[in-house]
């Protein structure tokens, strides 16, 4: 089957990514194009569709061509703010979705909402002294979500508003520390991961660059407070005991740890974890660990590349539960390879029987460097379904164990065009979880990969570490020294 192409021309810059944001969502997997077309005329809205298929369906090509005259359009649509860029943006928006959907015959849960963060949205507006119904009403009649996914997502920004009071904006911070390696590569993956097969000769020499990082990351951020601390990946529980305990005890002897509130460690393959790694960990002032089954079908599990089986996910759960961990999370990914709702619910039901204190559900998305995308022949014949049906399921079954939802996102290109969320136990939120969305906190991020965010007001700047571990090995000066210039004045 080819690919189905997309073909628009706008003659306006700043809403581009919108546009083509919203042809994603309802054309997922499509080709889109903009194309330059001379001789347009400016009119308040012109949309001209043009749409041509084969007979056996396979093929079909849509050109859609808009044509924004700003000033008409705030006449007629907002002119009670005239200058409002904003307001440009969400009628014209609004105006697109309605013929998409109207051509699609769809609709989308999230309305015109493209954006990572819906939460963002409620908990802000809830912060700035709006009432639930001014929520609602921004978010059903401008965003056009549904009257679900608004409510949801006003419940989630109202708990996370009362768990964030616990933190000091100013002087609080975060850290983050990437091990970029993992057992296998899953075939979804698109994160800074390398086989520790081909990798295992360097993990100490990582471990070296990682310890010059975090001395020099623990002088630059002296006198601030700690908040929470995440060992992410990649999967950390690949190093050995030895090591793991090497690079926790890095962290308690340069970091003041007075402040802390959750410590997470990712020891999400099953795979990957021993009972010595696991007493390693509990021995420390860890607080929470993940163990990650994606699915509980053994099929599935081959076919994605996890290379461990079901019963392995058990038996490391209950060896957590045996050494003492009492906050365990695990992730599921909804909309796996040739999954159906049969399979996510016996998943569901397994991980009911495990009852872990926090469960993640994630809407399957194909990332560009994900081998479902680069290598999209092989699984061309595995079909991914995903709708509100099924995650509606996820939230039955996790109500059903206790769990209530405390944090939101969404991605490109996500089955379904829905969204992950993260449900626990009252209690055991995962605060990072929660930061890492809201972007309210700066996240000092360590390791190959890694991402720092500085949050000041309203503005958030960046600085990456390199991905290849090669690299992130043999720059790491410079590395260092753009965190320093990130954080000179903090």
């Amino acid at each position: 089957m080819t690919q189905k192409q997309i073909h628009f021309y706008l003659n306006t810059e700043h809403l581009d990514n919108d546009v083509r944001s919203l042809f994603m969502a309802f054309f997922p997997g499509a080709q889109i194009t903009r194309t330059e077309e001379e001789g347009a005329g400016e009119a308040d809205l012109e949309a001209a569709v043009t749409m041509t298929q084969e007979e056996d369906g396979s093929d079909a090509l849509l050109t859609i061509r808009l044509k924004t005259q700003q000033r008409e359009m705030m006449r007629r649509e907002a002119a009670e703010k005239p200058e409002d860029r904003k307001a440009v943006r969400t009628v014209c928006k609004c105006l697109l979705y309605r013929m998409l959907s109207e051509l699609t015959e769809k609709e989308l849960p999230w309305g015109t909402l493209t954006g990572i963060r819906p939460t963002k949205i409620a908990r802000t507006m809830l912060m700035e002294g709006a009432s639930q119904e001014e929520v609602i009403r921004y978010m059903e009649d401008e965003m056009l979500c549904s009257s679900q996914k608004t409510k949801l997502s006003l419940e989630i920004a109202q708990r996370e508003i009362g768990l964030l009071k616990k933190l000091d904006y100013e002087d609080g911070y975060s850290l983050y520390i990437g091990i970029p390696f993992c057992p296998t590569t899953c075939a979804y993956c698109s994160f800074t991961s390398y086989p520790l097969s081909r990798f295992a000769g360097q993990v100490d020499t990582y471990l070296d660059a990682l310890e010059r990082e975090i001395v020099f990351t623990a002088g630059l951020f002296q006198g601030k407070k700690l908040n929470t601390i995440y060992f992410g990946g990649g999967t950390p529980t690949t190093l050995t005991a030895e090591q793991m305990e090497r690079l926790i005890a890095m962290v308690e002897k340069h970091f003041d740890l007075t402040w802390v509130q959750e410590w997470t460690i990712e020891a999400g393959r099953p795979d990957s974890i021993t009972r010595e790694k696991l007493e390693v960990i509990h021995a420390h002032p860890i607080t929470r660990i993940s163990i990650n089954p994606q699915t509980m079908k053994d099929e599935t599990l081959k076919l994605i590349g996890r290379r461990h089986t079901v019963d392995q996910v058990r038996e490391a759960f209950h060896l957590a539960r045996q050494v003492g961990f009492d906050n365990i999370n695990m992730d599921i990914i909804v909309g796996l390879p040739d999954e159906t709702p049969e399979d996510v619910e016996n998943t569901l039901q397994e991980i009911q029987k495990l009852a872990p204190d926090s469960l993640t559900v994630h809407s399957l998305a194909i990332k560009r460097a994900a081998r479902l995308n680069t290598e999209k022949e092989s699984f061309a014949s595995n079909k991914s379904v995903n709708n509100e049906a099924l995650m509606d399921l996820t939230r039955v079954y996790a109500a059903k164990m206790g769990h209530v939802p405390y944090y939101l996102y969404r991605q490109k290109n996500m089955t379904g065009n829905l969204e992950n969320v993260g449900y626990s136990r009252p209690g055991v939120e995962g605060i990072y979880n929660i930061l890492i969305m809201e972007e309210v906190q700066t996240i000092v991020a360590l390791g190959a990969g890694a991402i720092s965010k500085r949050v000041m007001g309203d503005r958030i700047e960046r600085c990456e570490n390199a991905k290849d571990v090669k690299t992130y090995l043999e720059r790491l000066d410079d590395m260092l020294e753009r965190k320093r210039k990130l954080f000179a004045d903090q």
